[in-house]
Order: C-alpha cells, then structure tokens, then sequence
C-alpha cells in the first residue's frame, strides 16, 4: 500500500509520502471493504433497487467519491502533502476504490481503462 499511495502526485513534482499516510489509507481502504459487506448484508439477498438508472453498488461507489470532492490551492496542497497524515482528499475519493473488486463489477471496469489496476497489484487488507 505503500508504493501504491507513492505513485500518486496530486501536485506536479509532489508525491504521497506512503509511510506517513499509511495508517489512514488503511482506514480508507478498510473502511470502504467493511461498508460494501455492510450494504450488501443489509439488502438481506434482495436485489437492489436501480435509482435514476444507478444500481446500489454505483450509488454506494459514486457515494464514496462525492465525500471526497474540494477544491485546494496549490500551496495548500503542497503543504498538506509534506505534512498531513492523511492523503489529499481526491486521492481518498479514488485510490482506495481500485482495491475493491466490487468497484470492477458494478463498473464493468477492465484492463486499459484508467482506473484500473491488475489484481496482483490490488490490496486487500479485510
């Protein structure tokens, strides 16, 4: 997960430092498992329902991304990078979804798309 969170520059020149966000990107990650084993329990083997052409797993998915939604000036960000344990919040949005296999099915997400990742290069944690 390390290397993983490393290969993402919010800002040209910029990387994660994956050792100092580490623990909160294994919340992110964790977090998101245990929420779409949750949901899927709650639907109790019943299907969900598709709204305004979105099924559950895509509404749980786009869900997720929209918490993660902001806008940050560039010395901000830069700051936040060096110094924030946690991963800059478009990072947060994205990242931990390419772990998640029901991020790849409610999608239809596959190799030579852009947020794909193999998944010997995935992380799953729980």
């Amino acid at each position: 997960m390390v290397a993983q969170y490393e290969a993402y520059e919010p800002v040209p020149g910029f990387h994660i430092n994956g050792e100092l966000t580490l623990g909160e990107n294994i919340a992110d990650n964790s977090g998101l498992a245990i929420t779409y084993k949750a949901y899927h329990l709650s639907l109790a083997g019943r299907a969900a329902p598709v709204i305004e052409g979105l099924t559950g797993d895509e509404r749980l998915y786009l869900g997720w991304a929209q918490v993660w939604r902001g806008k940050v000036r560039e010395a901000d960000a830069i700051q936040h990078i060096k110094a924030d344990p946690h991963s800059p919040p478009a990072v947060r949005g994205t990242a931990p979804v390419v772990n998640q296999e029901g991020f790849y099915a409610a999608f239809g997400v596959k190799e030579g798309d852009k947020m794909y990742l193999p998944p010997g290069r995935r992380v799953t944690i729980w």
